[in-house]
């Protein structure tokens, strides 16, 4: 199977690209040399490789588990001192400062 002129035409009008006159003649043969790489690959035979490639491919090794200790529970004090009617309190950003009289 070849590719003509014709059908790079059909296809770039399809995909609404335009292609100079020009630029026809090579692509038409870039795009014969990927279906003469296609058919020769299609002849290569195949039978059985895939079964052969799962068998031999080696999984990735499993590492032991170790259970590690890591602290949960922090002192509040560390990462918010204050706290009001169930709420932390936070510094306010300096640069919200003229913020409270806007809102």
């Amino acid at each position: 199977m070849a590719v003509s002129k014709d059908d790079v035409r059909h296809i770039a009008g399809l995909a609404r690209v335009g292609v100079p006159e020009e630029r026809l003649d090579g692509l038409v043969a870039e795009l014969n040399g990927i279906l003469g790489h296609m058919d020769a690959l299609e002849r290569v035979p195949s039978r059985g490789l895939a079964e052969i490639a799962d068998a031999t491919r080696a999984g990735m090794p499993l590492g032991a588990d170790e259970r590690t200790s890591v602290p949960l529970v922090r002192a509040r004090d560390e990462f918010a001192p204050l706290m009001r009617d169930g709420f932390f309190l936070v510094p306010r950003l300096a640069t919200h400062d003229d913020a409270g009289d806007a809102s």
